[in-house]
């Protein structure tokens, strides 16, 4: 199933929908609310505007998570997930303008699986966590790498808005473990992976950061990116593809 948020024209109130062969069918409520049903007819794709399928009141994401990446820098792998932070402000739905800051000279891109919350929970022991989990999209951890070396800490490299595109949906039917991550620029093959390859996968973050914060229905867990990461500049198309969810797109424009 694909859960998508969604316009029909500028100045609509954004709803969530159910796509389908058919194309996007309204529902009666947010897909964290419980259960919901569809609403009226369902509208073709190419006549809504698509957003960004969460709101969350965070997204938490894990550095260093992909033992080809940890090999690629030359690092150890971590004895327990490596959390960070990016605020809800950075999101921007599929089709959005990834704006480059004036304050960075050296902005790239993060191709990353996005594990979306169900529900409000906390201490979620590992057999249980798939079941707080609605879904999984496709998110670009976009990152200002010359300000992350500078302050050392992530904040300011990883906050900027427009620096996690999320979509283009919410696929619920899904086993995560094992697919195909790519990202794509100006057409060019630039990272090809697996989930297999990460260190810890969803199930495990999930109960970890339970353990350290409340996570709300909603919220995003960004699960790290594979090898191959690399610089966007103004006028790149950058798309995130992952197996059995789809292909993100965004492009890149310089602020100001």
């Amino acid at each position: 199933m694909k859960l998508v948020r969604f316009i029909k024209g500028a100045g609509d109130k954004p709803q969530y929908g159910l796509l389908s062969s058919e194309g996007v069918t309204a529902l009666s409520c947010s897909p964290c609310e419980g259960s919901f049903e569809t609403v009226g007819p369902s509208c073709p794709l190419n006549e809504v505007k698509l957003l960004a399928p969460a709101v969350p009141t965070k997204i938490v994401a894990v550095g260093l998570n992909y033992r080809d990446h940890a090999a690629e820098l030359g690092m150890k792998l971590p004895d327990e997930p490596l959390l960070f932070l990016k605020p809800p402000s950075s999101i921007t739905g599929p089709g959005g303008a990834i704006k480059l800051p004036e304050m960075s000279r050296q902005v790239e891109y993060e191709a990353e699986l996005a594990v979306v919350i169900k529900q409000r929970c906390k201490n979620v022991p590992l057999a249980r966590a798939k079941e707080v989990i609605l879904g999984y999209t496709c998110l670009n951890d976009v990152t200002a790498r010359d300000l992350q070396q500078k302050d050392v800490q992530f904040t300011r490299s990883k906050s900027f808005d427009t620096f996690c595109p999320i979509g283009p949906w919410i696929e619920t039917d899904l086993d995560p473990t094992d697919l195909k991550i790519r990202s794509i620029l100006n057409g060019e093959i630039r990272q090809d992976s697996s989930t297999n390859q990460l260190i810890y996968d969803p199930f495990e973050l999930v109960s970890f950061i339970s353990r350290v914060m409340t996570l709300e229905a909603g919220d995003i867990i960004a699960t790290g990116t594979p090898v191959g990461v690399g610089r966007l500049s103004h006028g790149d198309e950058i798309a995130v593809s992952i197996e059995n969810i789809g292909e993100l797109r965004n492009y890149v424009e310089q602020e100001g």
